[in-house]
């Protein structure tokens, strides 16, 4: 053999070798990779290859599928009683993709998690049977926020604050899923995605807002656990009016002729006197306020109930007026009224918070369970007596304060009301809030709920958190305690 054939026959073989060791690679390390690729069309085949598993709501599938008429996807998502669960189960789309529990939870619905796997089946990816989500979620008060809430922009969340289990979860204006679950489905999902109330996205964990004066209960909380005041009965340094630290600006209450010069924590509560807190704020010092929200879970980026909330802010760098302004839930606080949820969840449980959950367990097609969502330790927010004495000043807010459209007859009903302002100068319509808690003496039942109006349509002079809120809350409370 000539030199040149050799050095011909060395290179073909060093060539072979490379795509062997290409496929090798490919097969061997790069194959689930691309198995899983959205752009494989074998992975879209597959998800929709046989009926997908069911999301449950109180023993009773909210999901189910039919079968296609055409092309290669042979089964399509669709939802039962779609827009009063769509902020639970989000979309399972062909086209468009998976959010929110469809999405966390994909694999197990459409039978290609590996956990619904033998060994065998594993080395031959072999589909299995789907499995199911069981949600925490409670048709009847699920039903009643929706309801409530009606044609308003807002949302609601509520919490059993012992278990940590979420029981009602609500977005509106809301969506059918059912309407985008196909392939042939974009003037749908172009109305939806383009409406400006903005359907899709679930006002509940994905809306931070300003909390207005329902941010008033942490500063409290601060306030109590600082010492700065010894309970919500001691009358505090409050001057009416109140000047904000180093400006001339003066900072009005809604009420003028509300009794907060001085006021106690109670009657502040009561009145929502924005002098009291917003003094408080400044006094405890950024640092301070911010230390106790964040223990609420303000400023948590990782919130997952398993959806992952936006994260609720308290900032920082601030000077001391604005420190002062974030007393009543202003300048740059935002929240999700899951935030908020938690707050009164905190105060409701002896100072204590159990983290959120939506799902109780995920199990496979026997029935045997691959996850079990325990209700969370709790861990200590405030103390005992803080908790105790926030719950007694909330109950006067119910009773004969901001927020009596709360009561709930035969129950110890707590809350607070807030009104924030919106746009430069306060010039757009206010966001109404309410966060509450409820307790059934006889049974032991209690809940924690949070209601958020963005916009109702009602006249700016009309907007409260009494008003448009609290009845809101009102009626998942009423509907859980039953």
């Amino acid at each position: 053999m000539n030199k040149t054939i050799r050095r011909t026959s060395v290179f073909v073989l060093l060539l072979v070798l490379a795509l062997l060791g290409r496929a090798t690679w490919v097969q061997a390390y790069e194959g689930k990779a691309l198995a899983n690729d959205n752009k494989n069309r074998r992975k879209t085949i597959a998800q929709y290859a046989q009926p997908p598993g069911n999301i449950v709501v109180a023993g009773s599938p909210v999901t189910g599928s039919k079968r296609t008429e055409s092309g290669d996807l042979a089964y399509e998502r669709t939802y039962t009683d779609g827009e009063l669960y769509a902020a639970v189960t989000g979309f399972s789309s062909q086209a468009y993709g998976a959010t929110q529990l469809e999405g966390i939870y994909s694999g197990i619905l459409d039978g290609t998690d590996d956990r619904l796997k033998n060994p065998v089946d594993a080395v031959t990816r072999k589909q299995q049977e789907p499995g199911t989500v069981i949600t925490t979620i409670d048709p009847e008060v699920q039903e009643a926020g929706y309801r409530a809430l009606g044609n308003k922009k807002g949302a609601a969340v509520a919490i059993d604050p012992v278990s940590g289990r979420i029981l009602g979860m609500v977005s509106t204006p809301s969506y059918d899923p059912s309407d985008i679950a196909g392939t042939t489905d974009g003037e749908a999902w172009k109305r939806l995605s383009e409406d400006p109330d903005k359907p899709l996205v679930n006002r509940a964990l994905r809306q931070p807002l300003p909390p207005g004066s329902t941010f008033k209960l942490v500063v409290a909380a601060a306030a109590l656990e600082d010492g700065l005041y010894s309970s919500v009965d001691v009358r505090t340094a409050s001057p009416d009016p109140y000047t904000l630290p180093t400006t001339r600006t003066v900072l009005k209450n809604e009420n003028a002729s509300a009794p907060c010069e001085n006021a106690t924590i109670r009657t502040a509560l009561q009145y929502s006197c924005n002098n009291v807190f917003a003094k408080m704020a400044a006094d405890l010092g950024q640092d301070k306020v911010r230390a106790m929200a964040e223990k609420f879970g303000f400023d948590e980026d990782e919130l997952d109930v398993p959806v992952r909330a936006y994260a609720s802010v308290y900032p920082s760098g601030m000077d001391p007026a604005q420190t002062a302004l974030t007393g009543i839930g202003q300048f740059d606080v935002t929240a999700t009224p899951l935030q908020m949820a938690m707050v009164s969840a905190v105060i409701a449980n002896d100072g204590q918070l159990v983290a959120p959950h939506m799902v109780s367990e995920v199990v496979d097609s026997d029935g045997d369970p691959l996850r079990t969502y325990d209700d969370g330790d709790a861990t200590r927010i405030v103390s005992s007596g803080t908790a105790e004495q926030l719950r007694s000043a909330m109950v006067t807010v119910v009773e004969k304060g901001t927020g009596t459209n709360a009561a709930v007859p035969g129950a110890e009903v707590g809350g607070k009301t807030g009104t924030a302002q919106h746009g430069e100068n306060n010039s757009k319509t206010p966001y109404a809030w309410f966060t509450s808690y409820a307790k059934d003496p006889s049974t032991g039942k209690q809940v924690a709920v949070a209601v958020m109006i963005e916009d109702s349509g009602a006249a700016r002079s009309e907007v409260s958190g009494n008003g448009l809120a609290a009845p809101v809350a009102q009626k998942m409370m009423a509907a859980a305690l039953r």
